[in-house]
């Protein structure tokens, strides 16, 4: 006598808790936030030519580093977006690239960042910790 045994992604438990997490991820709210975090990172993405960083003189590390992590914020929230019941266990990762943001430009152009990289990777970053913390809360808001 043989048994045929499903693996764990055939557990009723898994199966209902994936069923709750896509159940949240199509809340309208949860698509706006999956919206804002997906613009966020590609303006963060963009922003090095739509502020033109390149007049503030020494910033091309910074280019491709905001080029990187927007992109990364970007594909974050498209996934978290298409898929969330499969993803939402790295939704933490998205607030951490924001404080990441926050802190490149020190971080990244050295003692001097000048102003407007400063201003605009500091408001672009926390705007993606807050809609992170958000996105990655949403399980937990919809059993309310």
């Amino acid at each position: 006598m043989t048994s045929r045994t499903a693996g764990i992604g055939a557990h009723p438990d898994l199966v209902e808790l994936r069923s709750h997490y896509e159940m949240a991820a199509e809340q309208p709210a949860a698509r706006a936030l999956d919206g804002l975090i997906i613009l966020s990172g590609l303006y963060l993405a963009l922003s090095p030519w739509i502020l033109g960083f390149g007049r503030f003189g020494g910033t091309g590390d910074l280019q491709v580093n905001n080029l990187i992590t927007g992109l990364a914020v970007a594909a974050m929230a498209m996934g978290l977006a298409a898929a969330f019941g499969r993803t939402h266990g790295v939704a933490w990762t998205v607030p951490l690239i924001g404080v990441w943001t926050i802190i490149a430009p020190w971080v990244v152009s050295g003692a001097s960042p000048k102003g407007g990289t400063i201003i605009s990777n500091v408001i672009v970053g926390a705007l993606i910790v807050v809609l992170g913390i958000g996105a990655a809360a949403l399980p937990a808001r919809s059993h309310r």
